[in-house]
């Protein structure tokens, strides 16, 4: 069979470019190795301006009509600050982007699940439990995969690379993944009857060696995260790894953590240690990369899917935009993502240095920013990066003197 596109994975990326696609009239295949999205460590925190993307792409009503739950305030808690103080210095999330209230969560099952479920509906032919078993691009681009026991060999003229931070399109169209040295180590857990929190409010905190980060889904059910340093691998390994991360939640600086401390694990519990990459560019002849499989920001700012929302917009964009039987012409997207994730690369370190080092000499650090931050907002701009978008802010942000600034405020 003759496609227009062939997206290998079926997760966010693959999904939504394929709805995306199928809803422009382009014939699509689209190919997913599970059968069943499981819950795993995965974004389910979307930033106001990868919401406008989502907007954008015409997916926001999808979302939000399949659970997605928007977060309106951020507390910033830290064991060199008092609670009430950090609490009354509240972060209104509604100023980040034009007509959104906040972050939008919603569970990585549910959200690939209703995109697989919309490219579907839009007329792609889409494909659960397949087996790809070799990819071709160049001149003549084509994927010879097995699906309920029989093989097929499928051609376009465009193969997307979709399948995350292994991708075998990458690795077919040659392309070279740079990453940075691993920072800190972290993990994901889901967690049920966090009943004594506030549902559309967030929080960041930091105290003594561990670190962490919280993001309700309504309902009482709340994503959290938590970091620690690499030399401590083992920590929460074990059987009763996750009742120990939680017991991690329990914190002086942050005393409504107690609710999260007190819930039930609802997944089971992954770290992974975090640090940033970039292939070399994310497009060859015959193929394009877009998500993980184009290199990742550190997850420490929860980037994930608001880079992937961007990716799918410009390519798809780029597809549009290109007339049949035409080659697109990627740079555009390479330019601008490279120069994206050069930002946020800069505003993970910071970010990271900030939040995941422990010890005197990172609490000292940290005091010293709150306080700097508060006489001089310039100085958290990284931060509003994170929310507002890498190109919302100043370009001399992300250079040394700044860093310098921070670092050392």
């Amino acid at each position: 069979m003759t496609y227009d596109l062939i997206v290998v994975g079926g997760g966010i990326g693959g999904s939504a470019l394929s709805a995306v696609m199928a809803q422009a009239g382009r014939s699509v295949l689209l190919l997913e190795k599970t059968t069943v999205y499981e819950d795993k460590v995965r974004g389910e925190w979307i930033a106001p301006w990868g919401v406008t993307e989502t907007k954008r792409l015409g997916l926001y009503d999808t979302l939000v009509g399949a659970g997605g739950h928007h977060l309106t305030s951020h507390v910033t808690y830290d064991e060199t600050r008092d609670p009430a103080e950090a609490e009354a210095r509240a972060l209104p999330l509604g100023m980040f982007a034009a007509d959104v209230p906040g972050p939008l969560c919603i569970r990585h099952p549910v959200h690939c699940q209703t995109l697989f479920d919309t490219a579907a509906a839009a007329g792609g032919t889409v494909l659960r439990g397949v087996d790809v078993k070799s990819i071709t691009v160049g001149d003549a681009p084509s994927v010879t995969y097995v699906h309920d026991g029989n093989e097929y060999v499928a051609r376009a003229p465009l193969i997307v690379g979709a399948e995350g931070r292994q991708s075998t399109v990458r690795r077919a169209a040659g392309l070279t993944l740079h990453q940075d040295k691993p920072h800190h180590w972290f993990a994901g857990l889901l967690v049920d009857g966090v009943a004594a929190w506030d549902d559309t409010r967030q929080a960041i905190g930091t105290e003594d060696d561990f670190a962490f980060l919280a993001f309700p889904q309504g309902r009482g059910r709340m994503r959290v995260y938590g970091g620690w340093s690499l030399a401590d691998t083992k920590r929460f390994a074990g059987n009763e790894g996750p009742r120990r991360f939680l017991e991690a939640f329990r914190m002086k600086s942050a005393p409504h953590n107690e609710a999260i401390a007190g819930g039930t694990p609802a997944s089971p519990l992954y770290a992974y240690y975090n640090n940033c990459s970039a292939a070399e560019q994310p497009y060859a002849p015959g193929a394009v990369l877009v998500g993980d499989a184009a290199g990742w920001n550190d997850p420490i700012l929860g980037l994930g899917l608001s880079i992937t929302y961007r990716d799918v917009r410009l390519v798809s964009d780029i597809l549009r935009d290109t007339a049949a039987g035409t080659t697109p012409d990627f740079r555009p997207y390479a330019e601008e993502r490279a120069e994206r994730m050069r930002r946020l690369r800069i505003a993970s370190e910071l970010q990271a240095t900030l939040d995941m080092e422990f010890g005197e000499e990172a609490r000292a650090r940290r005091r010293r920013y709150h306080e700097g931050s508060a006489a001089d907002p310039m100085l958290g701009l990284h931060g509003v990066a994170v929310m507002a978008g890498p190109d919302a802010v100043p370009a001399e942000i992300f250079e040394p003197a700044h860093v310098a600034r921070v670092v050392g405020a």
